[in-house]
């Protein structure tokens, strides 16, 4: 330091905007890139970001500073004439645009995308059949980047409209260089652990359901799941996968190619993961109706049974030995469909009810496993939940105990 003094930072900004604006390459500069993050506020105001390989620079249009063409949108190619100017708040540069028009060609990765999706289309491949949902599953897989929020999201979710339901979480990269790779290799991770004689050799139920995603982000951050190698793993999953990328505005080749496409990933966990305390309601209530159904069924058919013997006894006496043998025959056929009608219904529900009875987590207590929970009543799903010297309760099927922790020893991948 020469004893110089100090330039306060709002004053320094300001300095270099002053200079940037008053020299004349600056100004009506004529640029060509592609449109990202386009986005237009209620205030009239227009920002998005131009860029190519190279590089990138925000651009902002004032509200009436100039006539935006129709059919603008994200990854169009344009060209902008514009100044340059430092939104002195963030110290951002930013060229501010006097006139924008489209090149007549979208952007090279949206290109690539589009060729992506009339590929598959030739191939049959959004056009296949998509598999169903299970009604109750019984082991869910999630396919998303460790520890974001959009995992936090996802497990509380689901634990809250079924808990001890079954979760494997399959932890990847869902932006960058890697992702990719990562994305596809958590696709072969769940479409091996949905074999059942693999499930069965490791004492777990298999994956019948699989959700792939992550949460929001910019075009580019999402542009993974609009990749090839994840589009066709997923078309070759045995078992139902939910497409949850980003935000409902949001339409990338997975949501076309995946059997069912979520808008965010908490709506995700809503599609897969019914409510346990409402299915049992409704099994309660399906049994009721069934049960006051076929009662009503038989006697309306008994009294109409009645009906006709009493017809036929009032009827002239030739033919009526046969008509009425005829009757009773019909008669008993009629009570044996009914009663056979009955018990198939009966033990239709009774499957679906001991379906949801095992999935049940105090029927898993009673395999011999237990469940874990702190001192709020949160379960307690993994060791990094858990911190030395605290009080746990420990669920068994016939009853709790508590628990000091002591020792904590996380298993390494």
């Amino acid at each position: 330091m020469d004893g110089t003094e100090p330039v306060a930072i709002g004053d320094f900004v300001q300095s270099l905007r002053n200079r940037l604006r008053s020299d004349e390459r600056n100004r009506n500069c004529l640029v060509r890139g592609e449109i990202r993050q386009w986005k237009s506020y209620p205030s009239g105001h227009t920002y998005f970001s131009l860029r190519d390989d190279n590089g990138q620079i925000s651009a902002v249009i004032w509200k009436g500073r100039c006539r935006i063409p129709s059919g603008i949108e994200e990854g169009q190619e344009v060209i902008v004439l514009g100044n340059v100017d430092i939104y002195a708040g963030r110290g951002q540069l930013q060229l501010i645009v006097e006139r924008i028009e489209p090149i007549r060609k979208i952007g090279a990765l949206e290109q690539e995308r589009q060729k992506l999706l009339a590929r598959l289309q030739m191939e049959g491949v959004l056009d296949r059949e998509k598999k169903p949902l299970p009604l109750f599953p019984k082991h869910l897989a999630i396919i998303t980047g460790a520890d974001s929020a959009a995992l936090a999201d996802m497990l509380r979710l689901s634990e809250t409209r079924w808990p001890g339901l079954r979760r494997t979480v399959i932890g990847v990269t869902v932006q960058g260089d890697r992702a990719v790779e990562e994305i596809t290799r958590g696709l072969a991770v769940a479409r091996h652990l949905s074999r059942k004689e693999y499930a069965e050799q490791i004492g777990i139920p298999p994956i019948d359901v699989v959700i792939v995603g992550r949460g929001g982000g910019s075009p580019e951050d999402l542009w993974a799941f609009n990749l090839e190698p994840v589009a066709r793993a997923l078309s070759t999953m045995p078992i139902p996968v939910i497409s949850a990328v980003g935000h409902e505005s949001d339409l990338l080749v997975s949501d076309v190619v995946a059997d069912i496409r979520a808008s965010t990933p908490s709506h995700a966990i809503e599609l897969a993961v019914p409510i346990l305390d409402d299915v049992l309601s409704l099994m309660v209530d399906l049994e009721d109706r069934l049960h006051r159904g076929s009662i009503r069924r038989f006697g309306e058919e008994n009294s109409r049974l009645q009906q006709l013997q009493l017809r036929l006894r009032l009827a002239p006496s030739k033919g009526l030995d046969n008509a009425v043998r005829h009757l009773e025959r019909l008669g008993n056929d009629l009570n044996g469909f009914v009663q056979s009608t009955i018990q198939t219904n009966k033990q239709r529900l009774a499957m679906l009810e001991g379906t949801l009875l095992a999935a049940h987590p105090q029927r898993v207590l009673e395999r011999g496993y237990l469940m874990t929970t702190n001192e709020k009543g949160e379960v307690v799903a993994k060791v990094a939940d858990l911190t030395a010297g605290e009080t746990v309760s420990l669920h068994f099927a016939d009853g709790t105990a508590d628990a000091n922790i002591d020792n904590i020893q996380q298993r390494e991948e």
